[in-house]
């Protein structure tokens, strides 16, 4: 059965194993890995999973452009199966773009409704938080995850292209 975790060392050897499922240098969405980040050794990976629990603390101040994020990881049987972010509140780029929520599954665990479980439980966190409604996109050519999103009431607001991006932005109401 899987669960939602936060980020942890412990599954170092797995994360590595999907982030190479993924390819060299692909893009994880809901993972908050970022082009700085080393994530090779031991040393490294730790120091990213420390950034990433403190970014969800509302007592720490967000990066220059970022904002609170609580980062959980989609596990089962002590596997890294994927990652889902849960963006506290939005800035430009987030509302136009990206959302509340990202989320991605490495390939060889896609087609089993993850994405979709992850998204209710995320909600459910969502909740607890001052907001009435959260917003996720994705891109228009992305039938699984316009899908996902629907399948947990997302409505869509618009297709809308910024900086060349262009995405379906969806609301859930909560």
């Amino acid at each position: 059965m899987p669960e939602l975790i936060a980020p942890t060392t412990r599954l170092h050897k797995s994360w590595l194993e999907s982030r190479d499922e993924f390819g060299p240098g692909t893009h994880q969405d809901g993972a908050g890995l970022r082009p700085t980040d080393e994530v090779d050794t031991d040393a490294g990976f730790a120091t990213w999973v420390r950034r990433l629990l403190a970014e969800q603390d509302p007592a720490v101040p967000p990066a220059d452009g970022w904002v609170h994020c609580s980062y959980r990881w989609i596990v089962e049987d002590d596997q890294y199966l994927g990652a889902i972010a849960l963006r506290h509140t939005l800035n430009d780029m987030l509302l136009n773009y990206g959302g509340h929520i990202g989320y991605s599954v490495r390939p060889s665990a896609r087609r089993r409704g993850l994405a979709g479980w992850a998204v209710s439980q995320i909600l459910d966190e969502a909740r607890t938080l001052p907001l009435d409604r959260v917003l996720i996109t994705c891109d228009p050519g992305n039938i699984p995850s316009a899908r996902t999103i629907e399948s947990n009431g997302g409505v869509l607001e618009d297709i809308r292209t910024t900086d060349g991006k262009t995405v379906k932005r969806y609301w859930i109401s909560l």
